[in-house]
């Protein structure tokens, strides 16, 4: 009886101690928001992906991955001199407290070797995978264009 008693209590203990670490995973967990992918035609090879990403802790994105292609890359676009250059990066900081924006001239997702086409109104699934925060799964809306903050305007 001894024993058993000992072994309620280390469980009760147990039980305790993983509810209490469970709220402080879920509040690290990044939030991602507006993901979307611009439509693509007809034996395209790559297409590009937008999405914010918030995160209460500091977190890097350090990869992902999407049916709908063969690869997925983490990318930059910057100046060199004149022209525009897209690059793959290692990993996207996140800051504490602060939306990262994946957008259309500047950091995003890269979808190479389409298996499909994107065609404008279907949807995806893509897998983000953080550093700290581990998977997280989003719905990819494929659309022309972003949310209206998203847009560019020339003047």
């Amino acid at each position: 009886m001894n024993t058993c008693r000992r072994t309620l209590l280390a469980s009760v203990a147990l039980l305790l101690a993983t509810s209490a670490a469970v709220p402080a995973i879920a509040q690290s967990a990044p939030k991602v928001e507006d993901a979307w992918a611009r439509p693509t035609v007809a034996g395209q090879a790559g297409g590009g992906g937008f999405l914010k990403i918030t995160s209460p802790t500091a977190d890097r994105l350090i990869s992902a991955s999407a049916a709908v292609s063969k690869t997925v890359e983490l990318h930059t676009m910057q100046m060199d001199g004149d022209v525009m250059r897209m690059r793959e990066i290692p990993a996207i900081e996140i800051p504490a407290g602060q939306t990262v924006e994946l957008r259309p001239g500047g950091l995003h997702v890269m979808f190479i070797g389409l298996t499909q086409t994107l065609e404008n109104g279907a949807s995806f699934p893509l897998t983000l995978r953080f550093e700290k925060a581990g998977e997280v799964k989003v719905e990819v809306q494929v659309r022309n264009q972003g949310p209206a903050s998203m847009t560019m305007h020339k003047h």
